[in-house]
């Protein structure tokens, strides 16, 4: 199982730091304090690395090899800050975080999304599965000229192979997180899900039979070998609806790729901002820990910053939880629900404290 291959290769802790663009060099240095700081994990060793829009503006480069070879060769894990993504077409350039996953192969992204406790009117526990490495995002796309005028094509593809692994990743992440609760207590399911191990396909094959068919096939297959896990479906635009209006009865979702960006980006607004929303992207044998947010060009070069570092923090702990250190990752979610709760936080959550000045609090409550 993935998770087990982590944790075996989690004795020592060298991380690579990818900053990315804009806001990415604030706050993946708050991520890096926190694990030199979050105590019962070794003691990490950090290497700064290249890639991002800025990167290939510089260097015609948006992921160098250096980069991917370094990872390969020298780091048990890594971390990503950010990415400027040009909304029109730029010659030569494609999203290194995209190729970051397919080269890594890093094929699950595993998004949280969780109330605070106390603090937020809605609850909200779920977990978005989402398959990394194909559907839209292969990047096949074609354009040509005809008598009607320009046509564009994309291919999407969706693999057995893919839609199996990414199936079985999220069968044992609702059972890791069914686990976790039951070790922690009360207090860790009180808010949102309370139900036991729950995965719910979301797919379009009333629409898309073919494709979004095998995607539903195959996950369906492997629900087989988890006889203690409820298996549910849902249609993905009924699944935004119920996104919305009962959120406390969605628990882990597993979605093909492009739906999966688009729910769990949908999902970071119940509970107030991308700014919060963690995620780790997981292969068999190397995690990368990368907070939602984009780059945030507008308030990249405020001095103080004033870029919530909470995700890439919490982001941090997600991957040292799927590297076995469930009690230190707990410690640093409950550091920072302890901030949320307190207002100690920036000003795209109502708060006025800077970068630094959050992460601060968040290492005085460790």
């Amino acid at each position: 199982m993935a998770m087990q291959a982590l944790r075996e290769s989690a004795k020592t802790l060298r991380i690579g730091m990818i900053a990315g663009d804009g806001i990415g060099r604030n706050v993946l240095p708050a991520a890096q304090r926190v694990l030199e700081a979050v105590p019962g994990i070794p003691k990490p060793t950090f290497v700064a690395l290249d890639a991002g829009f800025e990167h290939f503006q510089k260097t015609g480069t948006a992921l160098p090899k250096e980069t991917v070879d370094t990872l390969k060769s020298e780091c048990t894990a890594a971390m990503f800050g950010a990415v400027s993504s040009p909304s029109h077409k730029v010659a030569g350039y494609s999203s290194p975080i995209v190729a970051l996953r397919k080269e890594m192969d890093l094929y699950a992204n595993v998004r949280p999304v969780k109330s605070v406790e106390g603090h937020d009117p809605r609850m909200v526990d779920m977990t978005i599965v989402r398959e990394n490495t194909e559907c839209l995002y292969v990047k096949q796309e074609t354009i040509e000229d005809t008598p009607q005028g320009r046509v564009a094509r994309a291919t999407r593809q969706i693999s057995e192979r893919a839609s199996t692994r990414i199936g079985r990743m999220a069968f044992e992440i609702a059972l890791a997180a069914a686990q976790v609760k039951q070790q922690r207590g009360a207090a860790a399911s009180a808010y949102g899900w309370t139900g036991g191990p729950t995965v719910t396909i979301v797919h379009k094959s009333n629409v898309l039979s073919v494709t979004d068919g095998l995607f539903r096939e195959s996950v369906r297959k492997v629900a087989a070998e988890y006889p203690n896990v409820e298996v549910n479906e849902q249609i993905v635009d009924s699944l935004v609806y119920r996104l919305f209006r009962e959120p406390e009865k969605l628990s882990t979702l597993v979605c093909p790729n492009l739906y999966g960006d688009i729910v769990s980006d949908g999902a970071a607004a119940l509970v107030g901002s991308l700014g919060l929303v963690p995620s780790v992207n997981v292969g068999d044998s190397f995690i990368m820990g990368e907070p939602v947010h984009g780059s945030a060009p507008d308030i990249a070069d405020r001095v103080p910053s004033i870029a919530n570092p909470i995700a890439s923090i919490r982001s941090a702990a997600l991957m040292l939880e799927f590297m076995g250190y469930v009690e230190p990752a707990a410690k640093i979610y409950d550091a920072v629900d302890s901030a949320i709760r307190a207002g100690h936080v920036t000003p795209d959550l109502g708060g006025k404290l800077s970068t630094d000045e959050v992460t601060d609090v968040v290492l005085k409550a460790l």
